[in-house]
């Protein structure tokens, strides 16, 4: 949506028009689900669900259920109760599979991030002595950074010479798509993996996994996504994209707690028992689990690749916030979601139009197909000062080193006027005027 006949509008009638736009959503009710952090007594505007998302109120009658379920049944409410824990995995399934574009028997709530990251490249990196090489993005999530090049040294591979890495062009804040994948064209014949965000954590981009994928596989290379800053925040088609395998957290946009349980996704192409694995019990046949005889064998799908027990609190909170993600639906929430950070666009725009020069200049792509919710906001010299300020108006965002301020207007709980509050207090602060 084109917003740019926003610009000339005073504040008054920005202020109107957000609250209109909060009376016709038809999402704002999912808004009181949800715990806001307080500041000076009143509700203050949250834009950090990039890094961390706020508590849906279902959470702790969820987390009692089980609490419940352990103090009736003690073990056996592995086998017992309303709902047995043994397969608590499978209540999260076709929830999850919608939100990332998949069967459901292609993904699975387990374990953490870089856990799962690890797991799934023992799967599918399998180097050989001609295609050894992987492909990333410059600047990953350093998890995601060290999780790679202590796996390449732990098969014997030198990062500083196996490990590709696609920048921005100078000047430039994002990679450009056709370097991608003029990146993969080139080295191609050395290229056993692509493993990379989907969504830039620090710029916001999302990057075109539909072509990287299509391209790599005509070269017969694995392509691996982490979607940490993508679940739940843009809609996803792994399955139809043919993705090899996926991996994300949900303490971001799902919604799940800190520290909340990762997923994984393996495409269907991928789950013949035979693919090699690092296993554990919980992975193993659930049919024939208690029988502890040797030999893996797997169970079918993505739940193949579970290791250790889960933990049931963890899964049921995921639960009921995966819950709200199925009642609002992922399509909506992206309609929503391309508004309020089109809004917020237009807000800085604003700024910068009423100042005179380019004050805060955005790292973010300006094209909503390449964006989720974030915007990150580049502001030279005093820009601790600005995100302190902000947060001392009660706006909480998320300061990066060393100049970048992000902010992600949340479609479940974030409502236009946050926004229009954002632009208050910025207009407000000194540097910011004429």
């Amino acid at each position: 949506m084109n917003l740019q006949h926003l610009l000339p509008l005073s504040s008054q009638e920005l202020h109107d028009w957000a609250l209109e736009k909060d009376q016709q959503d038809t999402l704002r009710s999912f808004r009181e689900r949800f715990y806001h952090p307080k500041h000076n007594g009143k509700t203050g505007v949250y834009l950090c669900g990039n890094s961390l998302g706020l508590q849906p109120k279902s959470a702790r009658e969820a987390i009692d259920r089980e609490l419940n379920t352990w103090q009736n049944y003690g073990v056996e409410g592995w086998f017992e109760g309303e709902e047995s824990w043994l397969s608590y995995h499978r209540y999260c399934q076709q929830s999850l599979a919608k939100i990332v574009g998949a069967l459901p028997e292609e993904v699975c709530p387990m374990n953490h991030l870089t856990v799962n990251l690890h797991l799934m490249w023992a799967s599918f990196y399998q180097p050989t002595a001609q295609r050894h090489k992987v492909l990333t993005v410059a600047g990953d999530f350093p998890s995601d950074q060290y999780a790679i090049e202590t796996h390449l040294k732990f098969r014997g591979y030198d990062p500083a010479t196996a490990l590709i890495e696609v920048a921005p062009r100078k000047g430039e804040y994002t990679v450009r798509s056709e370097d991608l994948l003029d990146a993969i064209r080139q080295n191609a014949d050395e290229l056993a993996l692509v493993c990379m965000s989907g969504l830039h954590y620090y710029t916001g981009q999302v990057y075109d996994m539909e072509a990287i994928t299509a391209l790599a596989h005509q070269y017969g290379i694995m392509v691996g996504f982490d979607l940490a800053h993508a679940a739940g925040n843009v809609p996803l088609r792994l399955h139809d994209w043919g993705v090899d395998f996926a991996v994300w957290c949900s303490y971001k946009y799902l919604n799940s707690g800190p520290g909340g349980v990762s997923g994984v996704f393996v495409h269907e192409k991928q789950h013949d028992a035979s693919v090699l694995r690092l296993a554990g019990w919980w992975g193993y046949n659930e049919a024939r689990r208690f029988e502890m005889t040797k030999g893996f064998v797997p169970m079918q799908g993505a739940a193949g690749w579970q290791l250790s027990t889960p933990n049931i609190m963890a899964l049921a909170v995921h639960r009921a916030s995966l819950a709200l993600f199925e009642e609002a639906g992922i399509e909506n929430l992206r309609t929503k979601s391309v508004e309020l950070t089109g809004f917020l666009e237009v807000i800085i725009q604003r700024i910068n139009q009423n100042a005179g020069t380019e004050k805060i200049r955005l790292m973010t792509p300006s094209n909503p197909a390449q964006r989720g919710c974030q915007l990150s906001l580049l502001i030279d010299n005093e820009g601790k000062k600005v995100f302190d300020y902000l947060t001392a108006q009660g706006i909480i965002g998320d300061w990066r080193e060393p100049n970048c301020i992000r902010l992600s207007p949340i479609p479940l709980y974030n409502r236009f006027e946050d926004v229009w509050k954002v632009g208050e207090a910025l207009e407000n602060y000194g540097k910011f005027q004429a």
